[in-house]
């Protein structure tokens, strides 16, 4: 008979099978009165768990929730899995704790268990690493490790082969034609010797897919492949041959490309992984002599700014409205007056606002002109409203915000899906500002079977925003209903 010495370790030979009663990580008897889950020793063997992930056995990984996640092959998922262990006692371990562990913050973990599945290698081989998630549980090779075997049907596949099945599937996910060219972007791939006119059509026929793809899916889907992309075109002109003609158009085809790449990590909200493609943009589109794109790469680098600092954003605005002077257009000065308008009503300068979104709508007037940048189409009367709405949240005039959104929504059009359904988010968070929480919950509900098909990361912060705001009216119906959704939704 095995005699119990409570709050104690025992030898592995009078471990007991774990139950409701027993501490999940030793198997030792727990007292009557421990509401922990964990013996005083297995407490006292993690008291540094803040700083550091546990060393877990084995067995951990054997969990049922923890390997359907790895099969599902979302790191979110596992991490969740992994928080949520009954190793770790009765109650889970907190969002807090696993964020400070992976050096984020604890919204960011919330984004990456809830969002759509991180395909950033580095990342996840970072992340994998810190948990010491065993690498032949993993679908990616960590840093010094043989790349993982893949099995797909009755063939094994690994490697190389591997990683341009995945890279073409990433691309057909996110509507980017896996063409024979695509091929070349594989990292296996040998960059061509020598590069002619035909490269830099096809690298601004990317840009061009990446542009309508974003507008129908949103940018999650398609973050990690344009900077995959990116990098690889990169190496090309830093490798390869050329005239000086050829030498030209690729440094500008290249500054829209990481143009590009900079927007879906803002819409993806990875603001801070934008600003080096915008710098690089610049100094391409200098090296190239062209205006035109480095005026775009204000414009985006206008946007990037504005939240955390608006001033700067003012700044690249009126660089662009300079470098634009004699060939701009009625559209683009709208777009860099919207630009100036929105960063004035963050500084709370209502003067400021007003003044440059009259210059916006006088422009707006000018209709389109066949020297229009191909970006600028998105440039319609919703976007107008959008920013204006966006604005008046800004200024705290939710009511005046809330009627913007509303004209968006009641009038939708389908070939800026992404737009409508971030300009829904922004209602319901307009409509809570108001104290309207049926129509803020209303207006949420409907933006939740988009996200099936639109990944946004920064229509999923608007949201979760929203969600905390209803939270505190759970005994509204429709406050409640949302939240549940929600939960069901982005679980």
């Amino acid at each position: 008979m095995v005699t119990l010495d409570f709050g104690h370790s025992h030898p592995r030979e009078a471990r007991l099978p774990v139950t409701h009663a027993n501490c999940p990580r030793c198997g030792g008897r727990l007292a009557r009165d421990n509401s922990s889950g964990r013996c005083a020793p297995c407490q006292a063997a993690e008291r540094d768990r803040l700083s550091a992930p546990p060393v877990v056995p084995e067995s951990f990984w054997e969990h049922e929730p923890v390997r359907t996640a790895l099969a599902g092959r979302h790191l979110g998922r596992v991490i969740r899995a992994y928080r949520y262990h009954p190793y770790h006692g009765r109650s889970p371990l907190p969002q807090s704790v696993v964020a400070g562990w992976l050096g984020i913050t604890q919204a960011q973990l919330s984004r990456i268990e809830n969002g759509p599945a991180i395909v950033h290698l580095d990342r996840l081989a970072h992340w994998a690493s810190m948990l010491r998630i065993p690498p032949e549980r993993l679908w990616f090779a960590l840093p010094g490790q043989p790349a993982p075997t893949v099995v797909s049907g009755a063939r094994v596949e690994e490697g190389d082969h591997t990683k341009r099945r995945q890279f073409h599937a990433l691309a057909a996910l996110a509507g980017i034609h896996a063409s024979i060219g695509l091929d070349l972007l594989t990292a296996n791939s040998e960059p061509p010797p020598s590069l002619g006119m035909e490269q830099v059509r096809y690298t601004a026929s990317l840009v061009d897919q990446f542009r309508s793809a974003d507008a129908a899916v949103g940018a999650d889907a398609l973050c990690d492949i344009a900077m995959q992309v990116h990098h690889r075109l990169s190496a090309w002109a830093e490798h390869a041959d050329y005239s000086r003609s050829v030498g030209e158009a690729l440094q500008s085809a290249l500054a829209h490309l990481a143009i590009q790449a900079a927007w879906l990590a803002i819409d993806a909200d990875r603001r801070s992984e934008a600003r080096p493609y915008l710098n690089e943009a610049i100094a391409r589109a200098r090296i190239a002599d062209d205006a035109r794109v480095e005026v775009r790469a204000l414009t985006c680098m206008s946007l990037l700014l504005r939240e955390d600092r608006p001033v700067e954003a003012l700044h690249c605005a009126e660089a662009a409205l300079r470098t634009a002077a004699g060939w701009t257009t009625p559209r683009l000065t709208t777009l860099l007056h919207l630009r100036s308008a929105h960063a004035h009503a963050i500084l709370r300068d209502t003067f400021g606002f007003e003044r440059e979104m009259t210059k916006a709508r006088r422009a707006f007037e000018g209709g389109s002109h066949e020297d229009d940048l191909s970006f600028i189409s998105f440039v319609t009367e919703q976007e107008v409203t959008a920013i204006t709405g966006l604005s008046y949240l800004a200024l705290d005039r939710p009511d005046r915000a809330a009627s913007c959104f509303r004209a968006i929504t009641a009038s939708p059009v389908d070939a800026y899906r992404r737009n409508r359904v971030y300009s829904t988010a922004q209602l319901a968070r307009a409509s809570i500002r108001q104290g309207d929480v049926p129509g803020a919950a209303h207006a949420a509900l409907a933006v939740l079977p988009e996200l099936q098909d639109v990944r946004s990361g920064r229509t999923l912060r608007v949201l979760s925003e929203v969600r905390s705001g209803l939270a505190s009216h759970h005994r509204v119906p429709e406050a409640r209903e949302f939240i549940d959704v929600y939960e069901g939704t982005l679980a």
